[in-house]
């Protein structure tokens, strides 16, 4: 099982992987990658650990393998 992650570290994973910033509702981030899909998602905001369900929501919105996304 993966250690748990923060925000800040999920941010800068999908940013490292081509998304976008493009607004934050509350405490919601949302970030967009544009290219053959339209990918959007969806980051808790300022959170020190991310719930295990939570991030395997985030990595299956990105479309990113669990592997690329620990890798």
């Amino acid at each position: 099982m993966p250690k748990l992650l923060s925000s800040k570290q999920i941010v800068n994973i999908i940013e490292r992987k081509g998304f976008v910033f493009i607004s934050q509702n509350g405490s919601h981030m949302k970030f967009r990658k544009y290219g053959s899909k339209n990918l959007t998602v969806i980051v808790p905001a300022n959170k020190k650990e991310i719930p295990i369900g939570t991030l395997h929501s985030i990595i299956r919105q990105s479309s990113i393998s669990k592997e690329d996304f620990f890798g």
